[in-house]
């Protein structure tokens, strides 16, 4: 394969071009209610050539290694057609010759399909019967073994297998015209055991659900909160990382400006970091799809804005060091700046010292949606808690947290010790390439004077 890649991209005419190829295998099932809504399998393979000349990029996306010289000659025409400036790339040390095979622990392809189906349905029929008033269910199972081929004219090679495995629990319950959910979702890129042994969860769900139903409504208005790791994995990723991602910071100016690397964005405690290379995540990778290594990036260090996230040619055009962030969801996709494994670093106080200092406020949990548009941020909790002096109170439903992304991490007041990665069954969506692999996290933070919309 190596030798079939470098050869078509010979005497290509581009300034750059690479090529990706890759085969994967799939499975998905979904149980909607009381009925197997789908149980399908699926091998494909397939790829896209890119070329860059004189700035602009071409590509041909292919379905087979056929004829590959005329495709790597397609994308570079296209290429040469659009280009007006100096091409700028950043160099990189990338792999030469590389294969980087999956660790797996457990491996799914070796369970057979009836007895996926079996274990899906099991969690199913929990969800549906373990207590009155939930109206249906919604679990889904999905794995995918996806085995990736790099080369460039720069003389790189690599080949990287990327596997992944996931599991969605939902409960669905109604009383009258008011709907509430309860969900929980697990994923991993090594170990099928991840979805084993799942029926207290899936109980958990069906309960969360139905006391949702009788929870109040959160009030509205400025509260202390805390945010249970999950949600501050999350705001972390959706509010502050994609602003980190520097295709989004070149084509906005203003945005650029605000993020400017030394700028003072939080408390001394406040640590951000984005990392590829961190163990064996469904984010990790050890390299991107343009060959650049990953490597762990300080996005905030000690209160400070430290770093962005790059490809090839962001970190050329902005002089910067690529940081391997560059990331496509499959053949046929161009590879955009995209994070890894994003989170929150701990802090020094415990859990129990970030919750004394709290007499009247909100504890949120979990992440039901969300929006983001530039600075700001509208996010709804899955659920959540009264807090009273310092003790977790009565559940509360319709959590709603807004606010502007800089104000809010200057308002963090407290940084817990209890760092959390989660490894979910979702991912991440931009540029029409969705869902991608990340993780999030971080530990409890504690917010003063968060806007919570609702009721008075």
């Amino acid at each position: 394969m190596k030798q079939q890649l470098l050869d078509a991209l010979k005497n290509c005419p581009a300034d750059y071009a690479d090529i990706r190829f890759e085969n994967s295998d799939s499975t998905s099932l979904a149980y909607r209610g009381k009925e197997l809504d789908r149980a399908s399998t699926g091998q494909f393979s397939g790829g896209i050539v890119r070329a860059c000349k004189n700035g602009g990029w071409g590509s041909c996306v292919f379905d087979t290694l056929d004829d590959l010289k005329s495709k790597v000659a397609d994308a570079c025409a296209a290429a040469a057609s659009v280009g007006k400036e100096k091409t700028v790339l950043a160099e990189q040390t990338a792999p030469s010759d590389q294969v980087f095979t999956a660790q797996l622990k457990n491996d799914f392809r070796g369970v057979s399909l009836d007895a996926k189906v079996a274990l899906v349905g099991k969690y199913n029929d929990i969800v549906l019967n373990a207590v009155p008033g939930v109206e249906t269910s919604l679990i889904n199972y999905g794995e995918n073994f996806r085995t990736v081929h790099f080369a460039s004219t720069r003389g790189n090679y690599f080949m990287e297998e990327r596997p992944r495995i996931l599991l969605y629990l939902v409960a669905i319950a109604r009383n009258g015209s008011q709907v509430q959910r309860g969900s929980e979702s697990f994923s991993s890129a090594t170990d099928f055991a991840v979805v084993l042994n799942r029926e207290d969860k899936a109980r958990e769900v069906a309960e969360r659900a139905v006391a949702l139903l009788k929870a109040p409504q959160c009030p509205g208005g400025r509260h202390n909160v805390i945010l249970r790791p999950d949600f501050s994995g999350v705001f972390a990723h959706e509010a502050f990382g994609h602003l980190s991602e520097a295709d989004f910071l070149y084509e906005n100016p203003p945005m650029r400006d605000l993020m400017t690397i030394g700028r003072q964005m939080g408390n001394p405690d406040l640590n951000i970091i984005d990392d590829g290379s961190l163990g064996q995540l469904i984010g990790t990778q050890q390299v991107d799809d343009e060959g650049t290594p990953t490597q762990k990036t300080m996005l905030i260090a000690k209160g400070v804005l430290a770093g962005h996230l790059h490809s090839l040619e962001t970190a050329g055009k902005m002089g910067a060091k690529p940081t391997g962030n560059a990331r496509a969801i499959g053949r046929g996709h161009q590879p955009i700046v995209r994070m890894t494994n994003t989170y929150i670093d701990a802090g020094t106080l415990s859990k129990d010292e970030l919750f004394a200092g709290v007499d009247d406020g909100i504890y949120a949990c979990g992440m039901h949606g969300g929006q983001t548009m530039m600075e700001m941020f509208t996010f709804s909790a899955a659920y959540g808690y009264r807090i009273k002096n310092g003790q977790i109170g009565e559940l509360l439903r319709d959590i709603v947290l807004t606010g502007n992304v800089f104000e809010t991490l200057h308002n963090i007041d407290g940084i817990a010790n209890d760092l959390t990665i989660y490894e979910l069954g979702g991912g991440c969506g931009k540029g029409g390439q969705s869902p991608l692999p990340v993780t999030f996290g971080g530990p409890h933070i504690r917010l003063r004077d968060a806007v919570i919309g609702g009721r008075q």
